[in-house]
């Protein structure tokens, strides 16, 4: 695949379409426009009082956080990633380095780059680690994304388009964000439950970066930019980040064992494809190919063969839609499933969910 193709191929799904924002193998050299000739410089008096305090702080904000925040290189693309600890942990997207047979890590600074090697992924939460040995990296600071407010000022750093070490400012402009992104390649796709939507401008090579407040937290990873369905094009100042509190409970699972037993997403305990009408090649529901033993969805009767037709009311006519029903639930909850039988008989069943695994 072709660098282009990779930037156009990262795509997800928000009531519509959602570009992910990463695997962009772009050039640093972005050219230069303009005479060739000196151009002159006006000068003017310091600026003072509250623009110059918001300015001071952004400086304080980037000089203590962005030298967390490093540059991603692999055989499949870039991305950005983020510094968990002092081992030389790094978290970013799962998609920015899924299939990758080549990780390498450059820090903001520049230097030269240092190889890395995989410790986990879990692709429901689009999270991953890496890890770089013999290199001093500094740790960021993690906040909590679920002390976020609306309105609330961030900046957004990482490698967009291969420029290193690059900013962006924002505000978080909603919360509790229901994000899908498709597969490509190596990876399966996600569901993000929590997303902060930002403002703050994210493009493909941004994803796994850090989504940073004012007091210098990380409180994201940016993961997905916005597109307008209707156009294909991307939709500005509509972004999406992972939320710290998901990245604080998936990652030490993934640093200590390389997988996650504790996902805290629900299951119905079933393996489902989408059925798709021939005819109109509409989706309309998704079929059950297997079903987990003991699991929720075994104890409410469901079998092979069943179509779900939807969740607590709300229709799932395709994976996706069922995924993301799904995330907004709990192990534990009981839920209303609607059934279509093989002989195209309807019945409803209760469901107890059980925990998604981490693989």
């Amino acid at each position: 695949m072709d660098r282009s193709a990779r930037a156009r191929g990262c795509a997800a799904a928000l009531a519509g379409a959602v570009v992910l924002a990463g695997c962009s193998g772009k050039s640093e050299n972005a050219g230069r426009a303009g005479n060739a000739g000196p151009a002159s410089v006006r000068t003017s008096a310091p600026v003072s009082g509250a623009g110059s305090d918001l300015q001071q702080q952004y400086v304080k904000v980037v000089d203590a956080v962005l030298p967390s925040v490093v540059k991603i290189q692999t055989d499949q693309g870039e991305g950005s990633g983020v510094v968990f600890d002092a081992q030389g942990d790094i978290v970013t997207n799962a998609h920015v380095v899924a299939g990758a047979k080549k990780i390498q890590v450059t820090s903001s600074g520049g230097g030269s780059p240092a190889n890395a090697s995989m410790v986990g992924a879990f692709a429901a939460d689009d999270l991953a680690v890496i890890k770089v040995g013999g290199v001093s990296l500094k740790p960021a600071s993690w906040g909590e994304s679920g002390k976020a407010q609306v309105g609330q000022i961030v900046l957004a750093m990482g490698n967009p388009l291969g420029l290193s070490g690059s900013v962006t400012n924002g505000i978080v402009s909603a919360l509790h964000r229901t994000v899908s992104t498709k597969g490509e390649g190596a990876f399966q796709g996600s569901t993000i439950a929590d997303a902060i939507q930002t403002s703050a401008d994210i493009n493909p090579g941004n994803s796994g970066g850090a989504l940073v407040t004012l007091d210098g937290q990380v409180i994201g990873i940016p993961t997905a930019a916005a597109s307008d369905p209707q156009i294909g094009a991307a939709a500005p100042g509509i972004g999406f980040a992972t939320p710290s509190d998901t990245v604080k409970r998936i990652v030490p699972q993934l640093i200590e064992s390389g997988k996650v037993s504790n996902s805290g997403r629900a299951a119905l305990g079933v393996v489902v494809r989408t059925i798709v009408d021939p005819q109109t090649g509409r989706r309309s529901a998704v079929a059950v190919v297997e079903v987990e033993k003991g699991g929720g969805a075994a104890k409410a009767g469901i079998r092979p063969g069943d179509l779900i037709l939807s969740v607590n009311g709300v229709a799932t006519p395709d994976q996706t839609a069922l995924t993301t029903v799904l995330a907004d639930l709990r192990p534990g909850q009981t839920v209303t499933v609607e059934l279509q039988r093989p002989d195209g008989s309807k019945k409803q069943v209760q469901v107890t969910l059980g925990q998604l695994p981490g693989g």
